[in-house]
This record gives C-alpha cells, sequence and structure tokens, in this order.
C-alpha cells in the first residue's frame, strides 16, 4: 500500500543561508525511490509517496540523504495525510474566518506536554495565544508571526531542546492537507 506524505524540512533557504533548491530536493526524493515528488513554495514542503517505511523512518532518511547531498543537517518531520488532516480539523481557533498570515501551526517531531510552556504568560500576550495539540501548536497572532512577542517566546531554543519544531502559516497547512489527499 502507498501512503502519501509531507515533508516539512526546518530552516532553509531563509536569508540567504542553508539553501535547498526544491528542483534538486524533488531529484533528491526521486532517487531515493519516492514516488510522486513534490513541493510548495521555497520554504521547505515536499509532498510525496512511498510504500515503505514509516514517517520516522523516512525522516531519518531524508535527514541522511539531505545532509549528504547538500553538506548541512536539516531538521525533518514526516507526516501523512490523515494527521495532517486532523491538525486542520482540529483547529482550536477559526480558521475560515482568518487570514492565513494569522494562524500557524508548529509541527514537533514527538508529543509536547503543557508543562513545557507552563512558564508563559498567555494573558500578557492577549489578543495572541496558543493551544496544544497532537504534536502540534496551534498559534493566533492577529498581526502576523513576524510582529509576534509570543510566537518569539514559544520559539525558544531551552523551550524546545530535543525536539524538531517547524512553524507554517495556515495557507500551507491548508495547502499540505490538499497536497496530500489521494
Amino acid at each position: 500500500m502507498t501512503t502519501t506524505y509531507a515533508a516539512l524540512l526546518r530552516g532553509i533557504n531563509v536569508g540567504g543561508s542553508r539553501k535547498v533548491p526544491m528542483a534538486e530536493l524533488r531529484t533528491l526524493l526521486e532517487g531515493l525511490g519516492l514516488g510522486d515528488a513534490r513541493t510548495h513554495l521555497q520554504s521547505g514542503q515536499a509532498v510525496f509517496s512511498s510504500g515503505h517505511g514509516d514517517e520516522e523512518s523516512l525522516a531519518a532518511e531524508l535527514t541522511a540523504a539531505i545532509e549528504r547531498h547538500f553538506g548541512f543537517a536539516v531538521g525533518v518531520i514526516v507526516r501523512d495525510h490523515a494527521y495532517l488532516k486532523a491538525v486542520a480539523d482540529a483547529c482550536p481557533f477559526p480558521a475560515a474566518e482568518l487570514e492565513g498570515k494569522q494562524l500557524h501551526a508548529t509541527y514537533f517531531s514527538t508529543p509536547v506536554d503543557a508543562e513545557r510552556y507552563a512558564g508563559i504568560d498567555q494573558a500578557a500576550h492577549l489578543p495572541e495565544e496558543f493551544r496544544l495539540g497532537d504534536r502540534v501548536l496551534y498559534l493566533y497572532a492577529p498581526e502576523g508571526l513576524g510582529r509576534s512577542k509570543l510566537a518569539e517566546q514559544l520559539s525558544r531554543p531551552r523551550l524546545n531542546k530535543g525536539l524538531i519544531a517547524t512553524t507554517r502559516n495556515w495557507n500551507t497547512v491548508v495547502k499540505l492537507v490538499e497536497m496530500t489527499e489521494a
């Protein structure tokens, strides 16, 4: 049985460093025997199909291949369509009423509990808010991510120690659900 997955690459093609051209990434995926390789934007989303492996083994395989090919390590999270759709469906904020730049999903490599973020005073950041889901953090930032003080707090290295964490705006969240639909 073949499953369609999205690979989320962390921190590439930002500010001119850690360049991963999307055409090269598609070729790399195909070279690994992954089918129907497609990319979305330049910020590190690839969709592919595979009849072998699981999310963790595919992420490890991609991480190793990217490092061999491009010469630097990149955090990679691989998720299937069912998971991506569940994340979109479980959004605790009114996604349909918001602009894509106001709502974000931070995908995590492993489950995260609320204790990790207990030190953040949510009330001090209102109207910005966050909620945790299944290996995801939903962030409502009405002025966008670039101006968000809460996003700045949430992205501190000590809070995300031991995790791969990568954030996508809601437009990309929806697009990945569409792209992974069989």
